[in-house]
C-alpha cells in the first residue's frame, strides 16, 4: 500500500543545488516505490518564474520543457505515476484572496508582498503556462486544469482525479513473506 511522504516544494535554488542541473534537486525528492509524494509547484517554477522575469530566454525555456517531458517519461517508465493538477483562479479572485489576507489578522501570516508584485506579470505567466501545458502534457502525464475560484468545487474535482487514478492503478497491500524473514523460526 502506498505510504505518503512529506510534501515537497521548490524554492529558489541554493548551495549545492546551484551546482547541478535544474531538475537535480527534484529528482532526489521523488518518492521510492510504494510511496506517494506531493510536489507543490515543483520544477515547473524553474521555467515559469525564470522565463517571466527574463532570467532565461525562450530557447532555454523550450529546452527545459523538453527536459521536463523526458524526466517525467523516465519516471513513468520506472513505475512512478504522475498526476499534474493546475488550480486555475481568475485574476479577480486572486486579488480578493490577497485583500482578505491583508485585512484579516488571522490570515495575515499568509500574505506575501511578492504576490502583489507578481500580479503585474499576470499576462506573461498566462502565456508561459500555456507553453507548459502544450509542451509537457503527454498521454501518460496529462495536465488537469481545475477551476479553483470555488474551494468546494476545486476540492471535489481534485479528489475525483486522485481517486480515479488510484483505481486505475489497482493498488493493493503488499504480501508479507513471514517464513522468508526468519522471524518465526524453523517451526513456523
Amino acid at each position: 500500500m502506498p505510504r505518503a511522504s512529506a510534501p515537497s516544494a521548490s524554492k529558489k535554488p541554493v548551495g549545492e543545488e546551484l551546482n547541478h542541473d535544474f531538475l537535480w534537486r527534484c529528482h532526489k525528492e521523488t518518492p521510492p516505490k510504494g510511496y506517494i509524494a506531493a510536489f507543490n509547484r515543483s520544477y515547473y517554477e524553474d521555467v515559469l518564474i525564470t522565463r517571466v522575469h527574463g532570467m532565461i530566454q525562450n530557447k532555454e525555456a523550450e529546452r527545459r520543457l523538453a527536459h521536463i517531458r523526458h524526466f517525467e517519461e523516465l519516471l513513468t517508465d520506472s513505475g512512478t505515476r504522475i498526476i499534474k493538477i493546475f488550480l486555475h483562479i481568475s485574476k479577480e479572485f486572486q486579488l480578493k484572496k490577497i485583500q482578505e489576507r491583508m485585512e484579516n489578522p488571522e490570515k495575515l501570516w499568509k500574505f506575501d508582498p511578492s504576490d502583489l508584485q507578481e500580479r503585474r506579470y499576470w499576462d506573461q505567466y498566462a502565456e508561459a503556462y500555456e507553453d507548459v501545458f502544450k509542451e509537457t502534457a503527454t498521454a501518460k502525464c496529462p495536465w488537469y486544469i481545475v477551476p479553483a475560484n470555488h474551494r468546494w468545487f476545486r476540492d471535489v474535482l481534485v479528489q475525483r482525479i486522485i481517486v480515479e487514478t488510484f483505481r486505475e492503478m489497482k493498488l493493493s497491500y503488499p504480501k508479507a513473506d513471514v517464513a522468508a524473514s526468519g522471524l518465526l523460526g524453523p517451526e513456523g
